[in-house]
C-alpha cells in the first residue's frame, strides 16, 4: 500500500513516473544552483565481435563542471548552526560525490542536556560486522557500503558560535560511486532535476556492482568470453566501454543459440525481470520456444547501461550476431529508452508489452484494491487471458471497472488506453508462437531465485548458467527422441488426427489434439455459398461468441476471423469444425508450419530468409567460415542423436574433410598451371550431370554430395 512506503521508495517512484512522461508534459524544474551544470551527449560506438576494446570520444561520460569556487571546509571555520554545518557538508559531500551521515553527537552533562557536538562521516564509515542469527531463522543477506573510510568533520558548540574541531578529508574509496540511499537521506538539500540524475547514476553504479563484484572489475567477463571463442571460434560477443575503458555492456552468443535462432527467431522474448529484484546481477536475455514448447536462449548480455543508446547497441550487435534476420514479433517489458531502440533498429517486428509482467505488476499498483477486493485479481487476470474477442475483452473489463468502482483508478485507466500494445487480442494476426493464451516462460528473475542468492560471483552466476543451459540441450534432445520414437494416444477415428500426430512434436500435437476434440463442440452454419464459402460458427452452448471462416474449397485452406492460426501457427477449432462439416479427411500441407513438426530442424521458412546473406558468403574470409560453422552445427545436431547416426556423420564428415584437402591441392595445382599455360586443357574423371554442379571440380562435387546427404535438401552449395 502507499501508505507503508518508506520517503525513499516514494521519491524513487516519483522519480520513475516523472522521467517515463513525454518532455513536454513533465513540471518545470527551477535551478536552484546554477553552478553545476551537467550535460550528456551521445557518440557512436562500434561493437567489438572479438572483444577488443574501444575506445569512444570523450563526450560519452556525463561532464560536469564547476563555474566558480565552491569553499572547501577547514579547521576553525565556523558556522550559525549545526544545520548550517550540516548543509555545507552535505554541499561539499555532494560536489565531490559521496554520500555522508552523522556519526556521533553529544549533548551536555545537567538538567537541559543541550548538543554541543555533531560529526558528520562518510557514510563508508566503520566495518560492516555481520550479526549472528539464532538457529532455524534466515535472513536475507544485504550488501554493506561500510570500508572503513575515515572521512569526516567533527563541529563543537562554542558560545552561540559552532566551529570545526576536526576534520579529514582523504576517502579511502572513489569518489563518484555512493549509493542511491546515502544522496536521498539528504533529500531536503536536492532540487528534483538533480535528485533524478543522482537515481539514474547510482542506479547504474548498483547495477555495475551488481554485476562485475564490489570493484566493478569486468576483466573475469572478459576472460570467460575470450575462453570460449578459443575453446568454440562459432562463438560470439562484444562488448561496449565508456571512455575510461570501463565495460557498460556485453553481449554473447555461442553456437548452439545462434542455431536455435535460425530455426526458431520467428518469435522473440527480450528478457529484463532482473528489474524485479535490486541485488539481482543486470542479466538479460534473447529467448524464444523451440517446437518442443521448451524455453531456448538466442543471446545474454549485462546491461549496465541502461539508455537508449545502450539498447540500440544491444539490439544491433545482437542483430549481426543473429545473422542480420530481424524476428517477426517481439516481446518485452515496458521500457521507453527500449520502445525507442526496437523502432529504430527493429521497424519491421512487431513490439508487444508481456501481459505477464503488466499483470504482475498490478498486483503492486492495485494492492489496496486487492487487499479490499480480493476476487479482483483473479477477474482481471480472466479477463485479459480467458477472452476469445475483442468486443468480448472490452466488455468484460468495463464491467469488473464498474463492479468495482474502478473508473477513477489511473493505473487501470492507462492500461487500458494501451491495450493494443500488451492484450494479445489486439495483435492476433501477427505470429507469437503462443499455443495456449496460458502459455509462459521461466523469466530470468525465476531463474535467478531458483539457481543463485544475492552473493553470487559473475563466475559462479556463469558457470552455474552453463549447467542450466546444458541440462536444457538434454531436455531438447530426449524430447526429439521421444517424438521420433513414440506414438501419441488418439482420441477420436478422425484421419486428420492421425495424420496430425505423424506431423508434429508430442508437446505441439496435444495442444492440437486439444482443440480437434474442442471443435466437436462447435455448430457451423454455411452463410455464403460458392467456391469461397463463408460459415458462422459458435459454441453449442454459447451462441454470442461467434466466428465467421472463409472456406476455399478449390485449394482445401480456410482462414478463421479468430486468427488463432496467423498467431499461434495451429489450427483453430472453428476451422477444424468447418473442415469436418465438409468432409475434408487429410489437412493440405500449408496447414502444418514447420516449425511446430519433427522435422523443424531440418530447413524452415526462416531459414530461407538467410538467401540473401548467403549470397554474400563468399566476400570474406569470416563470412565464409561463420556460414560453414552453421552448417557443421547441424551436422553436430543431428549427428548426436543416436550412436549409430554419430558413426555415420563421423564417416561422413572424415570423408568429407579428405575431399576437402583434395580440393586444396588441385585448386594449388590448376592455380600453378594457369601461370605456366592458361591454354591447357583440365580434363575430370567424370562428366558433370548435374546442371546444379556444372563448373565444379570432381572433388567438389564429392563434397556436395557427402553434405547433401547428411543435411537433406535443406543445404544448397553456393
Amino acid at each position: 500500500m502507499e501508505g507503508d512506503k518508506t520517503s525513499e521508495e516514494l521519491i524513487v517512484d516519483y522519480v520513475e513516473c516523472l522521467m517515463s512522461l513525454p518532455t513536454n508534459c513533465r513540471p518545470p524544474v527551477e535551478d536552484d544552483n546554477p553552478s553545476i551544470q551537467v550535460s550528456a551527449t551521445i557518440d557512436d560506438t562500434a561493437d567489438i565481435p572479438i572483444g577488443i576494446p574501444h575506445q569512444p570520444s570523450s563526450n560519452d561520460l556525463i561532464q560536469v563542471s564547476v563555474e566558480e569556487t565552491k569553499p572547501e571546509p577547514f579547521v576553525g571555520m565556523e558556522f550559525e548552526s549545526d544545520e548550517a554545518a550540516k548543509t555545507f557538508y552535505n554541499e561539499y559531500a555532494r560536489r565531490l560525490g559521496f554520500p555522508f551521515r552523522v556519526g556521533r553527537s553529544r549533548r551536555s552533562k545537567g538538567v537541559e542536556e543541550v548538543l554541543i557536538m555533531k560529526r558528520f562521516v562518510c557514510s563508508k564509515e566503520g566495518v560492516y560486522r555481520k550479526k549472528a542469527s539464532g538457529e532455524g531463522t534466515r535472513k536475507r543477506e544485504r550488501i554493506s557500503m561500510r570500508e572503513g573510510c575515515k572521512a569526516m568533520m567533527e563541529v563543537i558548540r562554542d558560545s552561540d558560535r559552532w566551529v570545526v574541531a576536526k576534520l579529514e578529508k582523504a576517502h579511502n574509496h572513489h569518489l563518484g560511486t555512493s549509493s542511491r540511499v546515502g544522496y536521498l537521506r539528504a533529500r531536503g538539500f536536492i532540487d528534483t532535476s538533480e535528485r533524478a540524475s543522482i537515481v539514474a547514476s547510482d542506479a547504474m553504479t548498483m547495477l555495475r556492482q551488481n554485476a562485475f563484484g564490489e570493484g566493478g572489475d569486468a576483466q573475469g567477463l572478459l576472460d570467460y568470453l575470450k575462453k570460449m571463442q578459443a575453446d568454440n571460434p562459432a562463438f560470439f560477443y562484444a562488448i561496449q566501454v565508456d571512455n575510461n575503458s570501463c565495460v557498460t555492456n556485453a553481449f554473447w552468443a555461442d553456437t548452439k543459440a545462434r542455431t536455435a535462432y535460425n530455426n526458431f527467431g520467428d518469435a522473440v522474448t527480450f528478457d529484463t525481470t532482473y528489474k524485479k529484484n535490486k541485488y539481482m546481477m543486470p542479466f538479460v536475455t534473447f529467448s524464444g520456444v523451440n517446437h518442443h514448447l521448451q524455453p531456448i536462449i538466442f543471446g545474454c548480455a549485462l546491461l549496465v547501461d541502461e539508455t537508449e543508446f545502450s539498447f540500440i547497441w544491444l539490439f544491433e550487435t545482437w542483430l549481426a550476431a543473429m545473422g542480420g534476420r530481424s524476428p517477426i514479433s517481439l516481446v518485452t517489458d515496458q521500457n521507453r529508452a527500449m520502445a525507442a531502440a526496437i523502432a529504430k533498429v527493429f521497424p519491421n517486428t512487431c513490439h508487444r508489452f508481456c501481459k505477464w509482467l503488466i499483470l504482475s505488476r498490478s498486483k503492486q499498483k492495485l494492492a489496496h484494491v486487492y487487499s479490499s477486493h480480493p476476487a479482483l485479481k483473479e477477474e482481471l487476470e480472466n479477463c485479459v487471458i480467458g477472452s476469445e474477442t475483442v468486443r468480448g475483452f472490452e466488455s468484460c473489463w468495463v464491467s469488473i471497472i464498474d463492479k468495482y468502482d474502478l473508473r477513477k483508478n489511473t493505473w487501470l485507466q492507462a492500461l487500458f488506453n494501451i491495450r493494443q500494445r500488451w492484450v494479445p487480442l489486439y495483435l492476433k494476426d501477427i505470429f507469437f508462437a503462443e499455443i495456449s493464451p496460458t502459455q509462459k516462460l521461466e523469466s530470468m528473475n525465476d531463474f535467478y531465485k531458483k539457481y543463485f542468492n544475492t552473493k553470487t560471483s559473475l563466475k559462479v552466476f556463469l558457470t552455474q548458467f552453463e549447467i542450466a543451459m546444458a541440462s536444457r540441450y538434454e531436455a531438447e534432445i530426449q524430447a526429439d527422441f521421444d517424438s521420433m520414437c513414440s506414438k501419441p494416444s488418439l482420441k477420436t477415428a478422425s484421419p486428420i488426427e492421425k495424420q496430425a500426430a505423424s506431423f508434429y512434436t508430442r508437446a505441439v500435437f496435444d495442444k492440437f489434439q486439444e482443440e480437434f476434440v474442442e471443435s466437436l463442440g462447435y455448430s457451423a452454419y454455411k452463410i455464403k455459398d460458392g467456391p469461397i464459402s463463408k460459415f458462422s460458427v459458435a459454441r453449442d452452448e454459447d451462441a454470442l461468441e461467434t466466428f465467421i471462416v472463409t472456406y476455399n474449397a478449390v485449394k482445401k485452406t480456410a482462414f478463421c476471423s479468430c486468427k488463432n492460426f496467423e498467431f499461434s501457427g495451429i489450427l483453430c477449432r472453428h476451422i477444424l469444425g468447418v473442415f469436418l462439416m465438409v468432409d475434408l479427411h487429410f489437412l493440405p500441407q500449408e496447414c502444418f508450419l514447420r516449425r511446430w513438426t519433427r522435422n523443424a530442424k531440418n530447413g524452415t521458412p526462416f531459414d530461407q530468409q538467410s538467401s540473401e546473406i548467403q549470397n554474400g558468403c563468399e566476400e570474406t574470409i569470416t563470412s565464409r567460415y561463420n556460414d560453414l560453422c552453421h552448417d557443421a552445427i547441424k551436422c553436430a545436431d543431428r549427428g548426436a542423436t543416436s550412436v549409430e547416426i554419430y558413426k555415420a556423420a563421423k564417416d561422413v564428415l572424415q570423408q568429407a574433410f579428405a575431399d576437402i584437402v583434395a580440393v586444396e591441392k588441385f585448386s594449388g595445382r590448376g592455380a600453378q598451371r594457369d601461370v605456366i599455360n592458361i591454354n591447357e586443357e583440365i580434363t575430370l574423371d567424370e562428366p558433370i550431370n548435374d546442371q546444379s554442379l556444372r563448373g565444379q571440380s570432381l572433388p567438389e562435387q564429392k563434397v556436395n554430395n557427402l553434405l547433401g546427404q547428411l543435411l537433406g535438401p535443406s543445404w544448397q552449395a553456393l
